[in-house]
């Protein structure tokens, strides 16, 4: 069985060290695109996640959003923040995430994951092997099927300690132990 308990956890992508990224040997992020950088359904970028992109970008870092959100949305994101996408390629699937890491010639010591949801975005980054970072959803408002994979969530999080992911989500820290 797959443990879906991601190596970090944070408020949201701005909590996140990138210095500690480095240190680890990751090169490559595949990120989530609905709320977990943009609200679902908005258009907008902020001046803050342009600045974070532009951070990354100066580090070194190589960036791909993963998505099962519509081509069109993905392609957009990607062109105005000048990054790589791998549009609807079916989060969890492994196909999702090789498409982004061949786009890379990534590999699982150098990728890492972040998104906002358990069964998309950390089980296929687990699958794959990969560091994975959970943040909390920028947004409350959200696709119907993702409310309800929301509830299992809430299951998944208090049989697989709830305590210490609630605790992380209020900090912001790292659960760096688990694999």
């Amino acid at each position: 069985m797959i443990n879906l308990k991601p190596h970090e956890i944070h408020k949201d992508i701005y909590q996140i060290s990138l210095n500690d990224l480095a240190s680890r040997g990751i090169k490559n992020i595949i990120i989530d695109l609905d709320n977990t950088i943009v609200p679902w359904g908005d258009m907008r970028i902020t001046p803050e996640l342009r600045e974070w992109i532009k951070s990354l970008k100066t580090k070194g870092f190589r960036l791909c959003i993963v998505s099962n959100s519509n081509r069109g949305r993905i392609q957009y994101f990607a062109s105005q923040l000048e990054i790589m996408s791998a549009p609807k390629r079916g989060k969890p699937f492994l196909r999702a995430f090789k498409s982004a890491m061949d786009m890379f010639d990534g590999n699982e010591y150098d990728t890492a994951v972040i998104g906002d949801q358990i069964f998309t975005d950390i089980l296929g980054g687990k699958r794959m092997n990969l560091y994975t970072i959970l943040v909390e959803p920028i947004s409350k408002r959200e696709f119907f099927g993702t409310k309800i994979m929301r509830i299992l969530e809430k299951i998944v999080k208090r049989k697989g300690g709830s305590d210490e992911h609630n605790s992380a989500y209020k900090t912001g820290r790292s659960n760096r132990s688990s694999g």
